[in-house]
């Protein structure tokens, strides 16, 4: 049994003389005067922004994108996503079914093969898991990823978003 002595501080709490002197620095560093950026780097940073800008909305982020834009964008790769898992099998059957001749003819059927049989294995996979499953999945990623965005958030208000405090 070991018994903590009775002046230490709990292990939340700063002992007095660092606040003492955190205050002391802080008070000291507030009072300097605040410096201006060389005019060379301000020149540049000013540029960059009228740059940026400028630029056309399909050059910005995702996040600055019309909203017609993302739902089209998103709606575009949801379907391409389909293609590439389903459409395998469909694409495969479509050059089976064409007369394809000349040097090209062997290439583009092992092109066509491999899709098949990969989305033949697709196919075969989401009918062998359970239906159950796949909701259970969708649910547990829709909640990792709430998780994630949480995480994220509360890690930007406690490293960027502190309150000032009126020392």
């Amino acid at each position: 049994m070991s018994q903590d002595p009775p002046n230490q501080n709990p292990p939340n709490q700063d002992p007095p003389e660092t606040d003492r002197v955190e205050r002391l620095l802080d008070d000291t560093l507030r009072r300097l005067p605040l410096r201006r950026a060389p005019r060379s780097l301000e020149a540049r940073v000013l540029g960059e922004l009228d740059r940026r800008s400028s630029q056309a909305w399909w050059r910005r982020s995702f996040a600055h994108w019309p909203q017609a834009a993302r739902a089209g964008f998103v709606a575009a790769g949801g379907a391409l996503a389909g293609l590439v898992l389903l459409g395998g099998s469909w694409l495969a059957v479509a050059v089976r079914t064409l007369d394809v001749a000349g040097p090209a003819s062997a290439w583009v059927r092992r092109v066509a093969s491999v899709t098949g049989t990969a989305g033949n294995l697709a196919a075969s996979l989401a009918d062998a898991i359970p239906r159950t499953w796949l909701e259970l999945g969708l649910v547990a990623a829709v909640v990792l990823y709430a998780c994630l965005f949480g995480l994220g958030a509360a890690a930007y208000r406690m490293l960027y978003l502190q309150p000032q405090t009126g020392r």
